[in-house]
């Protein structure tokens, strides 16, 4: 399977879940985008560019299972919800409800809107390891007060790589009438995703991660009622047009100046490379195989896995709380040394190892892995 893709040989690449990587036929279809723009830049930007757009998001609206009419291409779900945040009109003394377990871009927006409209941001502690989705929920909810507007949670975490129960989560903060705002950077490609069964207000995703699509690929998903709620978060030739395509979503979000987003483009050639690897299939079995071998690391690092091992908090990426005060000279070590691209991790007070297992992994790989962290604390002071 790696020969399908153009990482390099000499590492051992356990790190899918920060940037995905591209199999040769998505980027080689990448590569035609782009040609096809320098042959007729003009064409391709103003008039044909956005047909193209069009067609992929129909593509991209049949993966997600959710009108393509809702669903704008972005850059990175950081983009998402910075245009998100700006548009929620925040008052003195709102509360948007989150864990402390979110991506550190996105605390930083947050508390850089709410800085700004006086309203706060509340990172609900969350017990680690969890015990089970009852206990998470119960947890989660007892930081809900009668402020609370907004509810903003990830469905795959990043540093700690949990799945949480976010469907719960959405069909309770309906009942109580707060906005939903799901960050599933890590979802689209990962673990299966229904947006009309999970029915949020608001999802953003990244293409470019395990749907394997070039980088800087992503989406902004908007229930119908709210999307032309949103403002733009660049002001272009979508506002006021004077050629509007009728959804008002689309003209202020999609176009924002000159770009080249060749990299939108290549979401049915992915969707296409999916089906003809069979790649729920292949992803089942990175599944199966993490869980099998995570318990050797775990062992070796003396820690405890974060929530029970099973299907239901874990897809093809492990978060191993490991024992370093200087988690940067490790990861630098891991790859010089021993051409290991793995992230290690601060969040809070805590460190942690994440390793991936995608298609072309291999549990000797994670033994590799092993063996160096073994050979890094008889020869340095990293590991504690």
């Amino acid at each position: 399977m790696k020969e399908l893709f153009l990482l390099r040989d000499d590492i051992t690449f356990l790190n899918f879940g920060s940037f995905g990587a591209c199999p040769k036929e998505i980027f080689d279809n990448y590569i035609g985008w782009q040609q096809l723009l320098e042959k007729e830049p003009v064409q391709f930007i103003t008039v044909d560019g956005f047909k193209y757009i069009d067609i992929s998001l129909k593509a991209l609206g049949a993966f997600l299972n959710c009108d393509s009419e809702s669903l704008v291409y972005i850059p990175n779900p950081t983009h998402a919800i910075n245009l998100l945040v700006k548009s929620l009109a925040l008052n003195p003394g709102d509360e948007i409800l989150t864990t402390d377990l979110e991506y550190g871009a996105m605390d930083r927006t947050w508390n850089f809107y709410c800085s700004k409209s006086g309203a706060r941001y509340i990172r609900q502690n969350i017990s680690l390891p969890l015990t089970s989705k009852e206990e998470f929920l119960k947890e989660f909810w007892s930081g809900y007060s009668e402020k609370t507007k907004v509810v903003f949670i990830s469905q795959i975490t990043s540093s700690t790589a949990l799945i949480l129960p976010v469907k719960e989560i959405c069909d309770e903060a309906k009942k109580r009438g707060l906005i939903t705002i799901i960050d599933g950077a890590h979802v689209p490609g990962h673990i299966p995703l229904d947006i009309t069964k999970l029915d949020p207000d608001y999802y953003t995703g990244a293409c470019h991660k395990w749907m394997m699509t070039p980088k800087g690929s992503s989406f902004l998903y908007a229930r119908k009622s709210l999307r032309d709620q949103l403002e733009p978060l660049i002001i272009s030739w979508g506002y006021e047009s004077i050629n509007p395509s009728g959804n008002l979503y689309f003209d202020y979000h999609q176009f924002n100046g000159t770009r080249d987003f060749s990299a939108y483009l290549t979401i049915p050639k992915a969707i296409e490379f999916r089906k003809k690897y069979n790649w729920n299939s292949v992803s089942e079995n990175c599944k199966i195989q993490l869980r099998k071998v995570a318990p050797e690391l775990f062992n070796e690092l003396a820690t405890a896995p974060l929530a029970p091992l099973t299907e239901e908090f874990f897809g093809q990426i492990c978060s191993v709380p490991i024992n370093t005060l200087e988690p940067e000279k490790l990861q630098r070590l891991l790859f010089e040394t021993y051409k290991i691209e793995i992230p290690v991790m601060r969040h809070g007070k805590n460190c942690y190892i994440r390793f991936s297992f995608q298609a072309f992994n291999h549990v000797n790989e994670v033994h590799h892995l092993i063996e160096s962290l073994k050979e890094i604390k008889r020869q340095t002071n990293l590991i504690i």
